[in-house]
């Protein structure tokens, strides 16, 4: 299945299910999607690797004036903003000026919409890169996991770097609990293999991972639109209310969407 992909740096304002009056920044080309994750869920689709090596990306110049354009419009119209959103057509911290660009989305924000918050939704790929965790704790920041085992993480986020689960929680473990986890529950069939992230030992190490984070919260969902695996299942909100409850247990907040 082709993938649904955002046509112009700004997008919206839309009705977030977590975010509210949502204001989307796509740093990423239009006509591709550009990820280091080839998620099952994905609603943009497959992530093709020769198309990254040959895309084009906005400059930090460019998205600052575009968001500026659309800010002033919206403050003019009397629009209220809940979020200014990173989001669009991939992972928005492979941007090269990511950190310079959420200096810019700050200094917007202040000027045109105070009352908003700045949302990052990544998939805790680039944390490793130079000032990237300082640049995300300037804002809310909102961190993918979706697996407990190595396994279940090739399985369902299928990254295109080397990078392993452990990594990734290594590195999240060093925003000190400034983050929210957000966590995609599916289950399915790719290729003959089942995948379920809902299973009591995928839940348990899943769990240990929460733990040793504590992030100031958990955001528990499941499929909202058409993957690209035909064969995948959403996960109904009893059961997803069922995980949550088990991370409440540990003294962190969850919510499910």
């Amino acid at each position: 299945m082709a993938g649904t992909l955002f046509d112009s740096i700004i997008f919206g304002p839309l009705t977030s299910r977590r975010l509210g009056a949502s204001l989307g920044i796509n740093l990423l080309p239009t006509t591709i999607k550009f990820c280091s994750f080839n998620c099952i869920y994905c609603e943009c689709g497959w992530t093709e690797t020769n198309h990254i090596e040959k895309a084009q990306l906005y400059t930090a110049k460019e998205i600052r004036t575009a968001l500026e354009e659309r800010l002033l419009y919206l403050k003019e119209q009397h629009v209220n903003l809940n979020s200014l959103t990173f989001a669009g057509n991939g992972e928005p911290t492979m941007h090269p000026q990511f950190v310079e660009i959420i200096d810019d989305t700050i200094r917007l924000r202040d000027l045109y919409a105070p009352n908003s918050k700045i949302s990052v939704l990544s998939n805790s790929t680039m944390l490793a890169k130079e000032n990237m965790i300082e640049a995300l704790t300037k804002v809310n920041n909102i961190m993918k996991l979706d697996a407990g085992s190595e396994q279940m993480f090739q399985l369902i986020n299928k990254p295109k770097n080397r990078i392993t689960l452990r990594e990734i929680v290594e590195q999240l473990i060093k925003f000190d609990g400034k983050l929210i986890i957000q966590s995609m529950f599916v289950r399915g069939e790719m290729e003959g293999v089942a995948i379920d992230n809902t299973l009591d030992s995928e839940i348990e190490a899943w769990l240990q991972h929460i733990q040793a984070i504590q992030p100031k919260e958990v955001m528990v969902y499941s499929l909202d639109r058409r993957p690209p695996l035909a064969r995948l299942e959403k996960i109904m909100e009893p059961q997803l209310e069922l995980i949550a409850e088990k991370v409440r247990q540990l003294n962190i907040k969850a919510s499910v969407y």
